[in-house]
C-alpha cells in the first residue's frame, strides 16, 4: 500500500482544498461531530440547494461523471480526495445522496438520451430531487418479494401498491421504483422497473415519526397512478436487472458510516468521572477502548487498500465489502458504551444539554437505520459468504416457483 498521493493527485487536492477554502467555512475541529442541525428541514434544504449548485458548477458535484452531463470526467481517487478535503469544511448535504448516488446513475445506464439530457443536470445542480421505492411491508431486503402492481392499460401502466422506508419521499421531485408486472413468473422475473413524477395524481406519501424525532423516512402509497410506458427503464418483465445497478450504486453510495468515533470516545474517557475514579483508568473501559481502536485501525487500512487500488486505477477487491458489516454495529456499540458512561446524562438528547453536543445519542439512534440501509447485516453477511468466500448458496425452495403460489399467509 502507497498512502501518499500521486504527484497529480497532490495538485488536484492542493485546488480542491483551494476551492473549498475560497468558498465553505472550515469545521471547528474542537466540536463533536454528528449533532443534530437545530434549523428546520425547509432551510436546511434551501441551503444544501445553493451548495449543491455551486458544486456543480465549479464540477465537483460528479467528478467520475461524464462532461456531457456536467461531471468532470475524472477518477474515482479523485472523487475520494474531494470527499476527503469537503470533510474538512461546514457544508450542507444529505437531500441528494439517494438521487446522485442510486437514481441518476441507474438514468444514466437504461434511459433515453432525451430522458438524461433533461433530467441528469437539473438533478445535479439540485433543482430536482430524487427518491428510491423499493422496499416494501412485506419485502425489505428481500427487494424480490415486492407486491405493488404495475398492469399496462394502453400506453400506459398503472400502479397500485405500498412503498415503506422510502428516504426523502416527501421532498423529492421524482423517483425510481421497481413494480410486479407479472405474477404468474418466478419472483425476479416479474419484474418491471420505472421512473415516475411524485406529484403524479394518487401518489400519497405519509412520514414516519422516526425516534430521533425526526421524519425522514416515508410510506409511500400508490392508487391507480398511471405512469407512461416511455418512462419504462429496460425490458418488461427485466426488472431485476435494472434493480441491481441500483442496488451495486446504493452499496457504493452508503459507504462507511461517519460520525463520532473511538477519538471522541477517549474524550469522553478522559473527562468522565466514575464513582471508582477517572473512567480512563477503570480497566473494563480501557479494554473496550482498546477493542474499538483496533477495529478503527483495521477499517483506516482496509479503506487504504481500497484507494491504492483506485489511485493504479484498479477495481478494489472484496476488502471493500467488510466495511459496512463491521462499522455499522461498531457505530451502535460505541455510542451505546458512551451513553453508559454518562449515568443518567446518556438520556439527554439536546444538543445544549448533553456531553459533546449529544453527538453519541443521535448517533446511536441513526446508527440502527444505517445498519439496513444498503443491506442489512445479515444480507451484507451471506454477499460477502457467498460472492468473496465462495461458500456454498443457502437453499432457495422459491427460486423457480411462480410468483402468486409462493405461500404468503394471505388467504
Amino acid at each position: 500500500m502507497d498512502f501518499n498521493d500521486t504527484p497529480e493527485e497532490a495538485k488536484f487536492r492542493a485546488e480542491v482544498r483551494a476551492w473549498l477554502e475560497a468558498n465553505a467555512k472550515p469545521k471547528d475541529p474542537n466540536k463533536a461531530r454528528a449533532g443534530r442541525s437545530n434549523k428546520a428541514e425547509a432551510d436546511r434544504l434551501a441551503s444544501a440547494r445553493v451548495w449543491q449548485a455551486k458544486k456543480a458548477e465549479a464540477g465537483y458535484a460528479a467528478i467520475t461523471w461524464p462532461t456531457e452531463f456536467g461531471g468532470l470526467g475524472g477518477s474515482s481517487i479523485q472523487s475520494v480526495i474531494y470527499s476527503q478535503e469537503e470533510s474538512n469544511f461546514e457544508v450542507p448535504g444529505g437531500f441528494f445522496d439517494i438521487g446522485l448516488g442510486m437514481c441518476i446513475p441507474t438514468m444514466m445506464a437504461w434511459a433515453t438520451k432525451e430522458q438524461n439530457e433533461r433530467f441528469v443536470k437539473p438533478a445535479l445542480y439540485g433543482k430536482e430531487i430524487w427518491c428510491q421505492l423499493f422496499s416494501e411491508p412485506s419485502a425489505g431486503s428481500d427487494v424480490a418479494g415486492l407486491r405493488t402492481k404495475a398492469e399496462r392499460d394502453g400506453d400506459d401502466w398503472v400502479i397500485n401498491g405500498q412503498k415503506v422506508w422510502t428516504s426523502g419521499a416527501h421532498f423529492c421531485d421524482y423517483g425510481i421504483i421497481v413494480t410486479r408486472s407479472d405474477p404468474s413468473a418466478p419472483k425476479h422475473k416479474g419484474l418491471t422497473f420505472f421512473f415516475l413524477d411524485m406529484k403524479s395524481p394518487g401518489i400519497e406519501v405519509r412520514p414516519i415519526k422516526q425516534i430521533s424525532g425526526e421524519s425522514n423516512f416515508n410510506e409511500v402509497f400508490f392508487t391507480d397512478v398511471r405512469v407512461p410506458d416511455s418512462q419504462r427503464l429496460g425490458d418488461v418483465g427485466e426488472g431485476w436487472k435494472v434493480a441491481l445497478t441500483t442496488l451495486m450504486n446504493e452499496r457504493l453510495a452508503i459507504g462507511q458510516g461517519s460520525g463520532v468515533d473511538y477519538t471522541e470516545l477517549l474524550k469522553l474517557a478522559r473527562q468522565t468521572e466514575l464513582e471508582s475514579g477517572p473512567a480512563i483508568k477503570d480497566a473494563n473501559v480501557r479494554e473496550h477502548l482498546a477493542d474499538w481502536y483496533v477495529e478503527t485501525q483495521g477499517l483506516k487500512y482496509t479503506k487504504f487498500r481500497t484507494l491504492t487500488a483506485l489511485s493504479k486505477g484498479q477495481t478494489p477487491g472484496p476488502e471493500s465489502s467488510i466495511g459496512k458489516i463491521v462499522s455499522g454495529p461498531k457505530m451502535q456499540d460505541l455510542a451505546s458504551f458512551a451513553m453508559d458512561l454518562q449515568g443518567q446524562g446518556g438520556i439527554l438528547q439536546g444538543d445544549e444539554d448533553a456531553e459533546m453536543n449529544a453527538a453519541f445519542q443521535n448517533q446511536w439512534m441513526w446508527g440502527a437505520g444505517y445498519r439496513i440501509a444498503g443491506g442489512t447485516d445479515e444480507i451484507l453477511r451471506n454477499i460477502v459468504s457467498e460472492q468473496v468466500l465462495g461458500l456454498p448458496q443457502d437453499i432457495r425452495v422459491d427460486k423457480q416457483v411462480p410468483f402468486n403460489e409462493l405461500p404468503s399467509g394471505r388467504k
